[in-house]
């Protein structure tokens, strides 16, 4: 694999992630301005979290199989095809009718987001293992590309509010699918070779044969990412609009913000945990290991103590926003430790395989808090969704205490 088609390959997964986050936020705020429930917002991103599970395990196969260019290509289409259809829902609709149609458009989505991501993080365990001196490389660049697709998704999330307000939803909705048309396009004449490709038959069993290393991180990866879908999916951005009585732009703005925020921070995690690019390979997981282990306990008492405070209704906008960019800050690291744990876990034989697990149990985790987020905030508000967090965070930080300096250890 070249670092040319490596380049392209992250071109139009950074332009995917952009309208990842923008159609996130046109579906939340056009469908919350309709007068949908919390639990029906929830339930519009419901199926997006499913097909991620089966995408993810049944997209690493296909990818080791037939390579990672043909689930880049399909994961462009297949979101172009999302976009558009979108545009059919009718405000005259029941509302089962069009949450149901939504919810099928999203598990489209869904579909199109993992096979893209899949894609592009398997690309750099190739391209690092292909260059010269990769000893210890690996983390840097996986920081910055996670990084840098949640900065561009942070970004969508501003550029999402802003098209809704000034194109409307079906205008914005095109915006979207001509740019990603363009990049398929580009895509199609330029990105070449069978990167990805297992060089042995791969059965179709292997999915679920993993290494206890690589089982343990993907179930703290799982419930890390439901810690913070349990309050951001829903429960924010309707707690912002509803109770601080912001309007769509500084909702949008602020979820923005934090993204792009949470993506700066995964790109320099390797300075943040003092993990240096010129380690061994060995020096740099075991260090990883050891920081995983510590900066996930951290993050649980964050949230301890953010529920705490915002159910006394301390300084209630402070302690949530300045508490939030905290967690923002923390789990950017965690995250990051996490996505270069995987490919450091993994061989370049079967990283579409390893990288396709370890996504389907993120997914999980992003279904579990999406069901949550709407629920608990009906039922309880949102200091419930932050005692909902400090619970995910301490099975996650519980599960890392497993966490061992190889694949191969039990």
């Amino acid at each position: 694999m070249t670092k040319g088609t490596y380049a392209l390959v992250t071109f139009a997964y950074w332009a995917f992630m952009l309208t990842d986050g923008a159609l996130r936020m046109i579906v939340l705020l056009h469908f919350h301005e309709l007068g949908y429930s919390p639990i029906q917002l929830a339930f519009l991103f419901l199926l997006y979290e499913c097909a991620g599970i089966v995408t993810n395990l049944v997209g690493g196969w296909v990818g080791s199989k037939y390579g990672l260019r043909r689930t880049l290509f399909i994961g462009l289409t297949l979101q172009i095809i999302a976009l558009t259809s979108l545009t059919f829902v009718d405000i005259t609709w029941q509302p089962f009718v069009a949450v149901g149609f939504v919810m099928a458009v999203q598990a489209l989505a869904g579909v199109a987001k993992d096979l893209t991501k899949m894609s592009s993080k398997s690309a750099v365990k190739i391209i690092v293992n292909d260059s010269e001196n990769n000893e210890g490389k690996l983390f840097k660049w996986v920081a910055a590309l996670t990084g840098s697709k949640n900065a561009l998704k942070g970004i969508g999330f501003f550029l999402g509010s802003l098209l809704l307000s000034t194109q409307g939803f079906d205008n914005a909705l095109y915006w979207l699918a001509a740019m990603l048309i363009v990049v398929l396009i580009i895509s199609l004449i330029w990105v070449k070779g069978d990167f990805g490709k297992s060089k042995q038959q791969t059965k179709f069993t292997q999915l679920f044969s993993k290494s206890p290393a690589i089982n343990r991180l993907s179930f703290a990866r799982a419930f890390l990412f439901a810690s913070r879908d349990v309050w951001f999916v829903v429960g924010l951005p309707i707690f912002l609009h509803d109770v601080l009585h912001w309007d769509f732009w500084k909702v949008g703005g602020f979820m923005a913000f934090w993204v792009i925020g949470y993506g700066f921070v995964q790109a320099f995690a390797p300075k943040v945990t003092g993990i240096k690019p010129s380690q061994k390979s060995a020096d740099s997981l075991a260090q990883c290991v050891k920081s995983a282990k510590v900066w996930i306990f951290a993050l649980s008492g964050l949230c301890a103590t953010m529920a705490i405070a915002v159910s006394a209704d301390y300084h209630l906008t402070i302690t949530l926003l300045g508490g939030l960019c905290v967690f923002g800050f923390i789990f950017a690291v965690n995250s990051s430790l996490h996505s270069y744990l995987i490919l450091a876990y993994t061989d370049e034989d079967s990283v579409s395989l390893n990288v396709g697990f370890y996504y389907m149990a993120n997914a999980c985790g992003r279904l579990l808090g999406t069901l949550l987020s709407g629920t608990v905030y009906l039922l309880a508000g949102l200091p419930a969704c932050l005692w909902a967090a400090t619970a995910l965070t301490f099975i996650a930080a519980i599960s890392s205490l497993k966490l061992k300096n190889s694949a191969n250890e039990g």
